[in-house]
């Protein structure tokens, strides 16, 4: 008796003791084979500066498709690693069915999904938003990528392989006391605010904003460039007068002190006002004097007009019918479209971007690393300058042979240590500690201008991402402010956009086709096999027994 009485007290202060041990020591296996619940350095780095409640509210409670059910789960369970690591993260699933005109008025709009079941289609609404509230800020973040550019299931694939990014960078950006400043170069006839409105309403809620011109280099260029290497990037949005060698020195001095710069230049004038007027426009070179400072920085844009047949489309009169006007949406090759880099976090799973009266970049030997964002087509064909450009020509059916002139590089990013363009020259104005080659540094270059620019629909900016005649949606928006937070990016946050999971998906044509297979074998199947079980041990019994 008194030796149970031992082996019961051992047994029970062993499970005290465990309990104790576990409370204390907290560990959680990822065992899946792309290690989907295994949190980066970069966020487990944001999460441990969280020192007050952070509240997540997901939307993603109730009915809804089963695939997106999905979603539902990994965004569970990624929560529960961020609650894991830090006790000050509490996480609400609601209901959004009794509240959803609070939901729209905060900016969350709604997702209507095409649902496929027993072979018929239905609508459903979900809101697919995370609401996270840090003391008196808000910040919104979707878990949806856009439903008009990929299927449902490409849908979810992106969501689930964004959701980190999405809600690191969504806690990055709520917890940040100090926002950088970015610095909107004007001066050099570059694009009207209205213009830029679209991109940078969405720039302006993660970074300070603020106009800088040139000009006072003229009277004080040391000052001038004083007050700019206060920012931390300049953006150059389609200059079209030329720079003096004052203002490139500015510009150049800026870089070498670690600025970082987002370029997109047009090399060309092109008047789409005239093509649409009077049916044809003049091409001709514009000379910005940036040549020799963007050669030193290990690039070239040339000055030839790319044509490709992969190309947005633009709105034609075709016709009337009546009094009304029939128009006709035709590929204009002189707007080519082009899909991103796939394995750059820049550029990777965005819809194609629009490129407008677009030239090509080479890209030059030098110490500097040149990774391609966004390259045409291999069906291009280039257009000498001091050309008239015919509205007319769209109708003529192209010859494949005359588009053999391969891809064209439009985009590209510069990343490494940046030789001044004055490093052996004789300098248009002394600066004070000049500096020859820059640290570390980045940029962008674009050979289109009018990337970043929004259309104006009766005086108002339109969305970038939104063509307001054919209703195409391009990826120009998203592509300019993950290159604006990749430029920025000190911690490694946008790198997160590179992450890649497979998840493995129910093939719904083949699952309707194939399913009154599986209900006999999940029905029938396990009816015989508890049947043959049941005669043969009754036999076996007889057989002892009798």
């Amino acid at each position: 008796m008194n030796k149970n009485l031992k082996h019961i007290i051992l047994v029970l202060a062993g499970i005290v003791v465990l309990n104790i041990v576990s409370n204390k020591i907290y560990k959680r296996f990822d065992v899946t084979q792309d290690k989907r619940y295994t949190l980066s350095n970069t966020t487990l780095n944001l999460v441990d500066k969280i020192d007050n409640m952070l509240l997540i509210n997901v939307y993603l409670e109730g009915e809804f498709p089963a695939e997106f059910e999905r979603l539902q789960v990994e965004t569970r369970q990624f929560l529960e690693e961020l609650q894991a690591e830090n006790s000050q993260i509490r996480i609400q699933f609601i209901n959004p069915d009794n509240i959803r005109e609070r939901l729209i008025k905060k900016g969350m709009i709604p997702s209507q999904l095409t649902v496929e079941e027993d072979g018929k289609l239905s609508n459903a609404i979900i809101f697919p938003w995370v609401e996270l509230n840090y003391g008196t800020k808000r910040e919104i973040v979707s878990l949806l990528p856009n439903t008009l550019t990929n299927s449902q299931e490409n849908q979810l694939q992106n969501a689930v392989e964004k959701l980190e990014f999405s809600i690191a960078n969504a806690i990055n950006n709520i917890t940040q006391d100090k926002k950088q400043k970015i610095a909107i170069l004007s001066g050099n006839g570059e694009l009207k605010d209205i213009e830029l409105y679209s991109l940078l309403k969405e720039v302006g809620k993660k970074y300070h904003l603020a106009k800088f011109t040139l000009d006072s280099v003229a009277t004080n260029a040391q000052q001038t460039l004083n007050d700019l290497n206060q920012y931390d990037l300049a953006i150059i949005a389609k200059p079209t007068e030329k720079f003096t060698d004052e203002e490139k020195l500015t510009l150049d001095q800026f870089i070498t002190n670690g600025g970082k710069s987002l370029w997109m230049i047009d090399i060309n004038v092109s008047d789409t006002d005239s093509l649409y007027n009077e049916g044809k426009m003049f091409a001709f070179p514009r000379d910005l004097n940036l040549t020799d400072l963007l050669f030193s920085y290990g690039v070239r844009i040339n000055n030839k007009l790319i044509q490709d047949l992969y190309s947005a489309k633009i709105p034609l009169a075709t016709g009337n019918v009546g009094n009304q006007t029939q128009f006709q949406h035709l590929n204009w090759f002189y707007h080519p479209l082009s899909s991103g880099n796939p394995n750059h976090p820049i550029t990777k799973n965005l819809p194609p971007v629009r490129f407008r009266f677009t030239t090509q970049i080479d890209t030059l030997k030098n110490n500097i690393k040149k990774t391609p964002l966004y390259v045409s087509s291999v069906l291009t064909k280039k257009t000498a300058p001091l050309n008239f450009i015919e509205l007319q020509s769209i109708t003529k059916e192209p010859k494949e042979a005359d588009y053999a002139e391969g891809p064209q590089l439009f985009a590209v990013l510069l990343e490494g240590e940046f030789n001044s363009a004055y490093k052996n020259r004789i300098k248009p104005f002394n600066v004070n500690n000049f500096k020859p080659t820059s640290p570390e540094n980045k940029m962008v270059i674009i050979a289109d201008g009018d990337v970043a620019r929004n259309q104006i629909l009766k005086g108002r900016p339109h969305d970038l991402a939104l063509d307001k005649w054919t209703g195409q949606q391009f990826g120009n928006k998203e592509f300019l402010l993950n290159t604006i937070d990749y430029l920025l990016d000190d911690s490694g946050l946008i790198t997160l956009r590179n992450k890649s999971l497979q998840l493995k998906l129910l093939d719904k044509k083949q699952a309707f086709n194939e399913r009154s297979f599986w209900q006999f074998f999940n029905i029938l199947i396990p009816l015989i096999l508890l049947g043959l079980f049941g005669f043969g041990f009754r036999y076996w019994r007889k057989k002892r027994y009798s």
